[in-house]
């Protein structure tokens, strides 16, 4: 592992709690400077307060981002850029599953997901080049192989699917997986040629708040099993701390991880025509193309 990350700029979309607390807390403890980027502000201060008395840290600050506005994505990247000098490490860890829209009129999962983070990285990128060797890593799921990505439904409804069952809005989660997953792969093929790279990471079945956008029966059944079954947040940041500060991994951008280990991807997550094609998509409805 890189020996010191004294003088590392980290920065986690969602780090107020779960995976993107235990993150934080391990990269404050290595010295590494640790920007929230939240959209509760109590939540992120009360992160910071922990960080704090757990670290001796007073290196972490809270920025509001709130990923279901792309306005929101913006202002956020302008008050960064204008703020910090260099980002080193940038993990795109903020997630849910729930119906809904955004601001924009996406679907929730699909605007949080995966729009909030593909923007918030593109907009980043260049000072990610300018800093020099730094890490895109994005949370991704082992659920992205039971998604699917129609872009024609997409175009007409703006989000994955829809719908009043618990199996609707959760397939439409796993295809928001699938996003993550296909944009850190079209990703590194448009690093090439710069010393930043770029992971997906599935990080085990996590006891987080993924949920919280779920109806109250829904929490009935699954909170019991999950504390029961799942890891906590401390375990489930390894694999994302393990592509955030392992050296040697540069060869393997572009892939995706699992229990700290890259893992070999199914057809789907290496198609490079739809690679490709959620990029440039991905862009028009940003207003990036």
């Amino acid at each position: 592992y890189y020996a010191s990350t004294a003088k590392f700029r980290f920065l986690t979309a969602g780090g107020n709690t779960g995976i993107g607390k235990a993150t934080a807390l391990h990269l404050a403890r290595r010295g590494a400077r640790v920007i929230l980027a939240c959209r509760n502000r109590d939540k992120a201060e009360a992160a910071i307060a922990e960080i704090q008395q757990e670290t001796g840290s007073t290196d972490s600050v809270y920025m509001h981002l709130d990923l279901a506005s792309l306005k929101s994505v913006r202002s956020f990247a302008e008050t960064f850029l204008n703020t910090e000098k260099r980002l080193d490490l940038l993990i795109n860890n903020a997630g849910l599953v729930g119906d809904g829209r955004t601001e924009d009129g996406f679907g929730v999962q699909f605007g949080v997901n995966h729009l909030g983070h593909f923007l918030l990285t593109c907009l980043l990128l260049k000072r990610m080049k300018d800093t020099g060797g730094g890490r895109v890593i994005t949370l991704s799921s082992m659920a992205h192989q039971w998604g699917h990505i129609d872009f024609d439904s997409l175009a007409l409804n703006r989000h994955l699917g829809t719908g009043s069952y618990s199996w609707q809005f959760f397939h439409a989660y796993c295809s928001s997986k699938l996003c993550n997953v296909l944009f850190t792969y079209e990703l590194a093929k448009r690093l090439k040629g710069s010393d930043v790279t770029c992971y997906s990471v599935h990080p085990g079945v996590v006891r987080t708040e993924l949920s919280r956008n779920v109806s109250l029966w829904q929490k009935v059944f699954i909170e019991p099993v999950a504390r029961l079954l799942f890891l906590t947040p401390e375990d489930g940041a390894q694999t994302t701390l393990h592509c955030a500060l392992q050296e040697g991994l540069e060869q393997l951008s572009g892939h995706y991880f699992s229990c700290c280990a890259a893992q070999e991807m199914g057809a789907k997550a290496k198609d490079d025509a739809v690679a490709r094609k959620l990029w440039e998509f991905s862009e028009m409805l940003c207003g990036l193309s």
